[in-house]
């Protein structure tokens, strides 16, 4: 794990754009799996605004998202996929055969889970973008969940279901998450891990300093084979000095 520690939001999101636009110039054919939520957002509309000023082409990129609340629209301004298609997707223009998004309002759970197994085992993702829970989640991989699981469904923890809620316009019952597991996140060849904010300060101190366990997804970050860990002098203040 390498850790990054930016002056601010706008900082850290710039170096999380460049690393994501470098990916694509040295792979234009490659995977990407992305996050949702505040974290990445800026990133994201500086990835799309790269990408029409500088005319980088990700026509031959293939993009995945890491996680949905399930039964939630795709037209709902809370839904992951309503998410990436604002602050990216549109944007860049990317045809929607190269996009693979969870269908939170699947049948067969099962069968959902294995098309997005079977997209990763057959291409290997190259790069993926994830936030931080306040309980130490990545993705909607909650605290115990196993290091070799593949994509599932997750039952959600209270404090998810409670902040869950800021991204919806009113009260809305979330109770379940459909997710790629902790053994893909492991695997991806590049893995950003973004927190900014005062309020994510505790969780990236036992994300770094706690010993690496499922009991809280996060700190895995610390044995990943090539792992960033990007955040702001904010998320950063309750850090030991001489990680700094």
């Amino acid at each position: 794990m390498k850790l990054k520690i930016y002056k601010d939001y706008n900082e850290l999101s710039a170096a999380a754009a460049a690393m994501i636009i470098d990916c694509v110039k040295e792979k234009p054919d490659a995977l990407l799996c992305f996050a949702t939520g505040h974290s990445p957002k800026l990133a994201y509309e500086m990835v799309a605004d790269r990408a029409m000023k500088e005319k980088i082409d990700f026509s031959r990129c293939f993009m995945i998202g890491l996680d949905e609340w399930m039964g939630i629209g795709p037209d709902n301004t809370g839904s992951c996929h309503w998410f990436l298609h604002e602050y990216l997707f549109n944007s860049i223009k990317i045809d929607a055969s190269q996009v693979h998004l969870f269908n939170a309002f699947t049948k067969n759970e099962e069968e959902e889970c294995k098309k997005m197994n079977k997209l990763i085992a057959t291409n290997g993702i190259d790069l993926m973008v994830v936030g931080v829970g306040m309980n130490g989640h990545i993705g909607l991989n909650e605290p115990g969940t196993s290091i070799d699981s593949l994509a599932h469904v997750a039952e959600l923890e209270e404090i998810t279901k409670t902040i869950g809620q800021k991204y919806f316009s009113g009260n809305t019952t979330i109770n379940k998450g459909i997710t790629v597991g902790l053994k893909q996140v492991m695997e991806a060849e590049m893995l950003l891990m973004l927190a900014n904010g005062q309020s994510k300060a505790p969780v990236i101190k036992r994300a770094v300093e706690e010993k690496a366990s499922t009991d809280f997804p996060a700190s895995l970050i610390q044995q990943h084979k090539n792992g960033f860990l990007i955040i702001d002098s904010e998320a950063a203040s309750e850090l030991k000095k001489e990680l700094e």
